[in-house]
Order: structure tokens, then sequence, then C-alpha cells
């Protein structure tokens, strides 16, 4: 299994205006607002395997339907978001956008940029129940559709190093009480409990994003995320942000963490060596691990397991939190025709067959539904089966919340999360600050 390509962190450094690496493929047609002629255009992000994943599933599309045919454009990823938000703007978007739902899809819906495929879906409904009902939540807003799902998932996945444990005689934690009681227990016998790449902050933040569901139900982050006032001043926030210093205060994150980085794998290599008991992190690790464990994931000593529940608290279980999907919508700028080109290509050019195949043989898990025995015959089988059931049953998928907010809510957010973490701020002076960012 190769590391996922489209990991997380790989699209949330923001753009700088940087040369644009665009490498113009086209599946015999022509481009549409965003190009020079006519005809339906998509733009995509570069990046293999991916890459040529999509461009291949355009290209059969195109052949089979030589009436719609669409060209596609890779961009590197960074620049792809202020070059697509750019032509968005000045009216030049590309028939079909690429993205990542949530606060960005929200300003283009709110602007009329792109088109609501809330009656498209009513009438197709074929083409939606194939896909995970919980990745359509980022591409919702204010109860329409405006993207659908086009890649895989990735969740946020409670690992943990099953050598270590079985030297302690322990299990791993179903509930917070006995996660704390493992705090305890691996401390006292020098092993750091948890791996954390804090300097990266993200890390940090999957951490209040599992908490606030479990503590107040997926409800708490809505109303964050719908801006009411004072939503994060809410008592299961503040009770979630206490529980978190709490866990910090009992040494439950490596010492130094703050200083270690994501970016570096530095986290990884903390629970696959040993000096950690248990990780936090994203789906894409796996492979990472895999890759760079030296034996660690096939020898069989890793360990994964829903995040602990709270006793008391309003969240399911088996609700989980991370990236649902990438997106594509249709610009409203876009001709007729180009439209249902687009939407034609949604019904029957994406996440096909064979475009199945590629992703699960790539190591990603899709978000169509029934592709158990696909999985079930992979080398990997038991992990991407347990991301499949993760992500297809859960309740609610909340989006990475760097990824529904603002950009400036968004920042705000991973320096108040820094600050928490490091105890130098209160959950209530956190509250405070972040609530002077909703809206924004």
């Amino acid at each position: 299994m190769k590391h996922q390509p489209t990991s997380r962190r790989s699209f949330l450094s923001l753009a700088a205006l940087l040369p644009l690496a665009a490498a113009g493929i086209s599946a015999c047609g022509t481009s549409g607002p965003g190009g020079v002629a006519s005809g339906a255009s998509m733009w995509s992000v570069s990046g293999d395997p991916n890459e040529t994943i999509r461009k291949n599933s355009v290209e059969a599309f195109g052949k089979a339907n030589p009436d719609n045919t669409i060209k596609v454009t890779f961009f590197q990823n960074d620049a792809y978001k202020t070059k697509v938000k750019t032509a968005i703007g000045a009216g030049q978007a590309p028939t079909i956008i690429y993205g990542w739902g949530g606060g960005i899809l929200k300003s283009y819906a709110e602007a009329s940029q792109v088109e609501d495929l809330t009656g498209w879906f009513a009438d197709n409904p074929d083409v939606k129940d194939r896909l995970f009902a919980s990745s359509f939540g980022a591409a919702t807003v204010d109860g329409k559709i405006y993207a659908i799902p086009a890649t895989t998932v990735q969740p946020i996945i409670f690992y943990y190093n099953k050598e270590l444990f079985a030297q302690a005689g322990v299990q791993p934690p179903k509930t917070w009480d006995d996660l704390m009681s493992l705090v305890k227990t691996f401390n006292a016998k020098g092993i750091a409990p948890l791996s954390l790449g804090g300097q990266s902050r993200w890390t940090s933040m999957m951490w209040l994003e599992y908490m606030f569901d479990r503590v107040g139900g997926p409800e708490v982050f809505n109303d964050i995320y719908a801006g009411k006032p004072e939503a994060w001043s809410n008592p299961a926030a503040i009770e979630a942000l206490a529980k978190i210093q709490e866990l910090v205060a009992a040494n439950g994150f490596i010492k130094g963490f703050s200083s270690i980085t994501a970016d570096s794998n530095a986290d990884q290599a903390l629970l696959f060596t040993g000096k950690a008991a248990m990780m936090l992190h994203g789906s894409w690790t796996y492979g990472s691990m895999k890759n760079d464990g030296a034996g660690f994931v096939q020898e069989g000593k890793l360990g994964w397991v829903d995040f602990p529940a709270v006793a008391g608290g309003k969240g399911d279980a088996k609700n989980t939190v991370g990236n649902p999907s990438n997106y594509l919508s249709i610009s409203a700028q876009a001709t007729d025709a180009d439209k249902e080109s687009a939407k034609k290509f949604f019904k029957e050019g994406l996440l096909q067959e064979d475009e199945v195949s590629a992703y699960i043989s790539n190591g990603g898990v899709p978000v169509v539904n029934g592709i158990e025995d696909k999985l079930a015959a992979t080398d990997d089988a038991d992990f991407l089966g347990y991301v499949y059931a993760l992500s297809k049953n859960a309740p609610n998928f909340q989006q990475s919340w760097d990824q529904a907010l603002s950009p400036v809510a968004s920042e705000a957010l991973l320096n108040n999360i820094d600050q928490l973490f490091v105890m130098s701020i209160t959950p209530e002076q956190f509250a405070t600050n972040m609530n002077a960012t909703l809206g924004k």
C-alpha cells in the first residue's frame, strides 16, 4: 500500500501565488468558461496516483460520450487554491470545480457561484445512494447539496502499539476514564502514553474535534459552523477543553510534544519504535508506518480502535472526524450544455468500476458503498475494512475544522489550540478568543 498522496497536510498549507505547474490533459474536448473555447472543463489537483486515476476516468468517459467530452487540467495543490478562487471571482471558473467542501464551498454557494445540485440528486437517487451518506455533510450548505463526493475517505484513527499493550497487560481504551488510567500505567513504565506532533497544531486539533463530539454531540460544532453567538462557550465545549488540559496535566502526551512536527513523521516513529503507546492520527499514516516501520505494520503490531466514549456524553461512539472526501462542484457560470456534460460525467464517469479499483489498489477507500469484497481482497484488508466501516456507518462524519471554517477562523483556531495545549490559556479564554471569530 502506498502512502496516500492526498494526505491531509498536503492540502492544508495556504497557497502563495506560485507559478503553476499546470499539465493540461485533453480528454478529446475543449475548455469551458475557464479555458479558451467551448466545451466542458475540469480543474483538479496534480499528483499521482490520483492524477492518473482521474485522468483515466475522464478519458474513458470522453471515449464513451464524444458529445460530452471534458478537458481536465491539473495544478499543484497549494497554487490551485489561489488559482481557482481568483477564477471563480472573475467569472472564469472551469465547468467542474475540484474542492474540499466545508467553509470554502459555503462561500461559493452563498455567492451563487456553484450549482445547487439538490434537485439533480433527487432526480438521480441511484447516484447519491451509491456514495457514503456521511460524505455529503461537507457538501451541504443550508440543507442544499452543492458538490458530489468524488474521491476517497480519510478518517482520524486512534492507533495503539499492540506489543506495548501486551507487555503492560492492558486493553485499548473504550472510555475516557480508560484512557486516563492507561496514562498512569504507561507513565509508570517510563513509556510515553500518547505521541503527538504538537508543533503542527492540526494534530492537536484532531483531539478537540473528537472530544467536542463525544461530550456534546455534533450540535456543538454545528452551532459554531453556523456562527451562533457565543457558540464556543457551550458548556460541552468548555468541558471538552478542560478534559484536554487534564490529559496534558497528567503527562498524557510525550514530553516535548509542542516541538515535534508531524510533517517529519516523527510522531509516527514514536509509536512504531515503542517510545509511545498510542497516537491519534489520520488514516493516511497507516501507509507511511507500513513503509517506515521496519515491519511494525506487517508483523501485526499496529492496532486501532474507535475514539473513546465519554461517560454521560451526548456524542455517538460511532461518530468520526477527518476528511470525508474531496468534492466536485459545477460552476453556476457554465453554459447549460457544459452543465449537462458535467452532470452526465457525475452519473456515468465518476467513481465507476475501474476508478474504484484503481483507488483501492493504491491503498485508498473510495466513498462508494458495496466495495467490501474488493477491500477484502487486498493485503491490507483489516485496516481498509475498518476505515470503510467507520466512514460508511458513522452517524456523523465531522469534517476537519480547519477545512470547515473560514481561513480567518481557522488560523485563529490553530493559534489558540497551540496555547491551550501548552496551558497558557484556560478553556474559558480559548472560548472567548474563538467567539470573536464567529461569522468571520
